[in-house]
This record gives C-alpha cells, structure tokens and sequence, in this order.
C-alpha cells in the first residue's frame, strides 16, 4: 500500500463540513448546528482507488484572523503540519460570506480544492453558479458536491489526489488593501525578506497583514524570534494605524477585511451567480423563523418544545424502566437464592445489582431523552434557541456564544458539564468566559437526570414532566443569577457583541438520530459499567466495614435464640417457611425476628466508615431534612452525579426498609420515615446545585486554574446546602410534606 496523502478538511461553521468528514471516513462524530462544537482537530482514515488518505478535520471558522481559540487551531494545523491538499468545503447557498475564509487560505498559499457544498439547498432557492467562471476567477479547483447525500464526493477525492500529486509550490495571493497599506505591506515584506523572518513558516505578505491586523500570537511569535525585527515591524504598522486612526477613523483590520470582501464581490458580480427567485424572497427557514424566534412567541414556543420533550420522555420511557427495574429484581432474588450467605453474596446484591442497576435502570429514559435533543439539534431548533437566550444573557453579563456552553451541558437536558466547561473556550473575553465557565455546572446534566426523575417520579409522579420542566427552568434562573453576580463582583468587566449564524431547517435523519442517541446512550451504560461500577463497590465496601464485633453478633443472636425459645417448634418452623399464609403466631414471630435483622444491618452500617462519615453530618444536614444514609448517597455524588443512585440503592437495600415489599428503590424512599416531598424537594435542589463532579472540576481546573476548581466546589455546594435548607424548613412550615 501507497503512503497516506495528508488532507485538511476546513470551512465555515455549519457549512457540512463534518458531514462530509463522517460520509468520507465512516467516524461517528457529532454534528452540530453551532459553532464551538469541535475545538479540537479530529482525524479520519479512508482508501480511493488503492490510495490511503489521512484527513483532519479542523474546527470550524469563519477565519484565519485567530481571534478565537477554533481560529488559532485551525491556523496552527495548517502553518504547522502543512497538509498536502485543503478541502475548502464552501456553502454554495452563502457563497459570498463563505468565500471570506477562502481569500484567507489562497493568502497562506495552502494547495487547495474548493468544495461547493449544499448545491441542493441553492438550487431550491433558485442560486445557479457559474462553476467554470468561478473557478477561473480564483484560480482554483473546484468540485460540487451535497455532503448530505454523498453527492459528487468520489470526484472530490479524486481531485485532492491529483493535487496532491502535482506536489506543486502554490503562490500566496496578493489582495490590494488601498494605497496606505499597500505602500507599508511593501516596506514590511522588504524587512521580512532581508531577515529571513518567520518565512520558513509564513509567507513574508501574510506574516505583514498579520503585523497591521495586530494579531497577537504572530506578533508574540515574532517577539520571540526576533525581538528587534519584531519591534521594527510593529513601528511601522503603528505609525500606518495611528495615520488611518486620526484621517479615517478606523483601524488596518477593518480596511483589510472591506477589502476582502470587496475582492469577492468584484469575482462574484461578473455574472457567477444568477437567482431564479426574486433576491428579497423569504426562504422556509426565514418564514419559520418569523414565529419561531418572536421576542414574545419565541420563548412560549421553546417552553412548549422543552415541556413537550419532558412528556414524550417519561410517558414512552415508562414501561421499559419498569421492565428493568422487575429484571433487576429478579437478577437480586436468583442471586440471593444462588449464593450462600456472606460478603461475596452482599457484595454482589447490595455493591453491584442494587447500586450499578439503580443507574442502569433509567437507561430507557436517558435513550428517549437523548433521541428528543438530537431532532431539535439536528433539525436546527437548538441553534434557534441560542438565538433567543442571547438576548436574555446580555442582561446578566454574558456573551451570546456563552448559551451554546449552556446548552451542552445540559440547559435542555442530558448533556455533560465536561464538554460544556470546554466549550467556553470560543468565548474572547476572559472575563465572560469564567463567569460561563464556572455556572455551566448548574445545568441539569444526564448524569443528575436520573436522579431528579427517581424523586420526581417517587414523589411526584403525577406530573413527572412538569416537575421536570420546572427544574430546568430554576437551573437557568440559578446560573443566570449567580453569573450576574460574578459579573458585578470577582468578574467586573463589560460585554463584549455577539453574531451568530442560524443554519438552516433541516429533517434530521433516521440512522442520524440513532446514531446521535446511542454514542450519548452507550457514554452513560459504559459509565455505569466501569466508574460507578468501581465507586458502588467501593462504597459498599465503605458501608459494610468494619463489622460488628464479635460480641455484639453474639447478643443479635442471642435475641433471635431468646425470642424463638418463646414459641413452640412448631411454629418456629413454620415462620422459617415461605409460605403465604401463617399463623398468627408464626406470622408475629417472622416480624420480630425480621425487626432484630433490621436493627442489626442498620447497626453494622452505622458502624462502617461511610455510616460514621454520614452520622458525623447529621446535626447538620438534619437542617435540610437529609438523614445520615442521604449523606452517604450525596458524598458519593462528589465522585459523578449517578453515584448518588446506586450509592441510595446500596444504603437502602441493608435491611433499612419497614417494607417488605419495597423492591424499588423508590419503593423504599417512599415508604422510609426519613423521606417526603419536601425532602424530596430540598435533596433536588442540593443534588442541582452542590459541587460539580470530580471529572469537571479536574476540566475547570485544566481550562483556568485549580483557585477556580475549588472556589467552584466550595460556593456551589455552601449555596446549594442554604438553599436546600430554606426550601425544607419553609416547606415544613407550610406542610407541604
């Protein structure tokens, strides 16, 4: 086999450009309707006609200017491990905007082919392109195609090999930015040339716009290399902006940016483009956007969506979450038959079945959820949203590119605080990205969802979405609030403004939704498999050590001994059966003797480590109506949020139930003296709010620094124990129990 052609696959946000990398590589990656989703280049493999090819894909951006972390990456790749081919993947139907990315790349020198996405979509909008005319203004290659369907996408990579074969040294395109510029880029390249500066990594025209836009990370480069130089350039890029400044009112970077636009419209009004449809028509996405994003519809219809998403979840989730919990069920009661009585068998029930099937066992509702979100993302919809939310996040001192951090991390439901912290890294402004940086962990993420729905569904089964819906409501309102007050105080500074491009509406795809729903599906079955797995062990280990001594064993049976002497043999044998129906006699002895296990498991309990950790919190945590086995659940949810679950699941299956029949864990909330709506009520506000799991605060630590980390897990769980304290003794108060 031929060695791998390295390729580069970059364009726009949103303008298929992951579609294409999935269609050419099979990879399962996720596309998103936004930008900041990929931050970070992802790499493919796939053969043509005996040929291995090696693409990356760049994170999306509109372009080189490096003013965002997605630019400086996208950049960086290409000025760093030089790619052999660039795909230049071009939305056909936003030609213009698109091409402002493409001037960037032919003033790099990158060898590249255009690839003119989306041609279905310009066609139904009446936009027919002139493709020989095009490609002759640019002097560049350039191939339609409609990743989507995998459209003239074999003829693509048959030009990229060709390209690539040629091996041939591109020649930088020169761009005229006005008489002022053009004279100091002259004076600047004459500096660069004679000191061989930064050439070997940038042409010597790139490197001098870089010096007049004032990009930072060339500038710094150039410090580095060549202080003097360096300083020599930026006089001269001064004394050009000083000039510009007081005659014109502008900056370099705004001239250049006029004039590359100007360079495109001068290639596109030379008959490329001709439109069917008259140019101020309103397209479907426009006319559904008229309603969808209203200041006053906008926000009721998003409401509706999400309290819709809430009801189909738990009214299609019911039944198999039933199903599961009766499988577990089983799974305990096999077991327990199976294996004889000691650590092994109490391990196994109480560590694994009754902790890591806790979380397993709303599998099928984090399966419905997931696949609701991805027909709004993959539709379009959740872009919309973002839209809508900048609006009110300007008011609490946010960036509109702070929603989409929101959103990933659960604002809808169902996603990750860890990808969510990442995705602040688009925002510019320091400031605004820590403040979204550290509320993002407010947000209803999957791994706290199950938990909600096992109190909500405990306590407040009736209406399971609603309650659902309102807490998502309260988590915005709580990440919004203490945003603003980040922004007032720690966070002083002032907004920065927000574009954002609102792709169009598509009909996501069936093997696209269930690909989407089962990657998110498959990350929390194997979290459950492995993590949780290892913390329920070792949480089970915690509750069941040490043991009680030897002398306090002897005195429960010493009880059993003393109670069964009271009865005849008879009966005694006949309470030991598991017979439906007893005496009376047999039936109070079975009880009593079933009370004394009861005392004994509590008490063993009590006596572990974790039951010594949570007895310790009482006098405390008693303030919001938690008792000591609460607190080991809520310990456990420092580790990950589903913890809690099978940590509850664990602590309540140690003969801690005045219910026999309790088989469910919600069962036995439901009937433990400890438990109520408003506990049940104050332990969601805690689990919302407390300090975000060990995983995410590792991220924020990584993202800012470990000052950060710590003041996030210690503000977020001192508010969310205060709040949960207010809700539970208000509500006591008002006997809402």
């Amino acid at each position: 086999m031929s060695e791998f052609i390295t390729v580069a696959l970059a364009g726009n946000p949103n303008a298929g450009k992951t579609t294409l990398f999935n269609h050419l590589t099979g990879a399962r990656q996720h596309v998103g309707n936004y930008p900041g989703i990929t931050v970070d280049h992802k790499e493919g493999y796939f053969s043509r006609k005996g040929q291995n090819i090696r693409i990356t894909d760049l994170p999306g951006t509109y372009s080189l200017t490096a003013y965002s972390v997605e630019e400086l990456v996208a950049r960086d790749y290409l000025v760093n491990e030089q790619p052999q081919v660039v795909i230049n993947i071009v939305d056909a139907s936003n030609l213009e905007r698109n091409l402002y990315l493409t001037c960037q790349f032919m003033e790099l020198g990158v060898p590249m082919v255009i690839a003119l996405n989306m041609m279905d979509v310009a066609r139904d909008r009446g936009i027919s392109i002139n493709l020989e005319k095009l490609e002759q203004q640019l002097g560049v290659s350039i191939v339609p195609i409609v990743a989507r369907t995998g459209e003239g996408t074999d003829r693509l990579i048959d030009k990229t090999v060709e390209i690539a074969a040629r091996d041939e040294k591109w020649k930088p395109l020169s761009i005229s930015y006005g008489e002022d510029l053009d004279e100091s880029i002259l004076e600047l390249v004459a500096t660069i040339e004679t000191k061989n500066f930064l050439t070997e990594q940038y042409p010597p025209r790139f490197i001098a716009t870089k010096y007049l836009e004032d990009d930072e990370q060339i500038i710094a480069k150039g410090d580095e290399v060549n202080r003097e130089v360096s300083d020599s350039l930026k006089e001269i890029a001064g004394v050009v902006s000083d000039h510009l400044n007081k005659t014109m009112d502008v900056y370099p970077e705004a001239i250049i940016a006029d004039h590359r636009y100007g360079f495109i419209k001068s290639i596109i009004r030379q008959d490329v483009i001709t439109h069917k449809f008259d140019t101020d028509r309103l397209y479907t996405s426009d006319k559904i956007d008229k309603v969808v994003t209203n200041r006053l519809l906008g926000p009721i219809i998003m409401g509706v969506i999400l309290l819709g998403l809430y009801q189909f979840t738990f009214s299609w989730s019911e039944i198999p979450v039933r199903w599961l919990e009766s499988f577990f069920g089983l799974l305990g009661d096999g077991i327990n038959a199976l294996l004889p009585d000691g650590m092994l068998k109490s391990m196994i029930i109480s560590g694994v079945i009754d902790g890591v099937g806790g979380v397993l066992g709303f599998v099928p509702l984090i399966l419905f959820m997931f696949f609701g979100i991805a027909i709004l993302e993959d539709s379009g919809y959740l872009a919309r949203v973002a839209f809508m939310m900048d609006r009110i996040f300007r008011i609490f001192g946010l960036h509109g590119s702070s929603v989409m951090p929101f959103i990933v991390s659960g604002g809808v439901a169902g996603g990750c605080a860890v990808p969510g912290v990442m995705a602040t890294r688009t925002l510019r402004s320091p400031k605004e990205r820590m403040a979204t940086l550290l509320t993002v962990p407010f947000m209803n993420c999957g791994a706290k969802l199950p938990v909600l729905a096992l109190l909500i569904g405990t306590f407040f089964n009736e209406h399971k979405a609603l309650y659902m819906f309102l807490f998502t409501v309260l988590a915005w309102i709580v990440a919004l609030v203490a945003a603003k007050v980040l922004r007032m105080t720690v966070l002083r500074g002032a907004p920065t403004p927000f574009v954002m491009e609102l792709p169009p509406y598509r009909l996501p795809t069936f093997r696209g939704l269930i690909i989407h729903t089962w990657e998110r599906t498959w990350q929390y079955i194997k979290k459950a498999g492995t993590v949780i797995l290892g913390i329920s062990i070792l949480l089970w280990a915690m509750m069941t050590f040490p043991t009680l001594s030897q002398e306090r064993q002897q005195q429960f049976d010493q009880q059993r001994d003393t109670l069964t002497a009271s009865y005849s043999s008879q009966v005694v044998q006949e309470a030991q059966q598991d017979a439906e129906k007893l005496s009376a006699e047999a039936e109070r002895l079975k009880n009593e003797l079933e009370t004394i296990d009861r005392h004994q498991d509590e008490e063993s309990l009590r006596n572990s480590y974790a039951g010594k950790i949570g007895t310790s919190l009482e006098d405390i945590s008693s303030l919001a109506g938690f008792d000591w086995r609460t607190n080991i659940s809520l310990i456990g949810g420092f580790a990950a949020k589903e913890v809690i679950i099978s940590t509850m699941g664990t602590a309540y299956s140690m003969g801690i139930t005045d219910v026999e029949e309790a088989d469910s864990l919600g069962k036995r909330l439901q009937h433990s003296e400890n438990w109520n709506k408003v506990v049940a009520l104050a332990a969601m506000v805690f689990i919302m709010f407390y300090a975000p799991c060990f995983v995410t605060i590792v991220c924020i630590a990584k993202e800012s620094s470990w000052k950060w980390a710590v003041f996030s897990m210690i503000s977020n769980t001192i508010f969310a124990f205060t709040f949960a304290v207010v809700v539970y003794q208000v509500g006591t108060l008002l006997h809402l129990a």
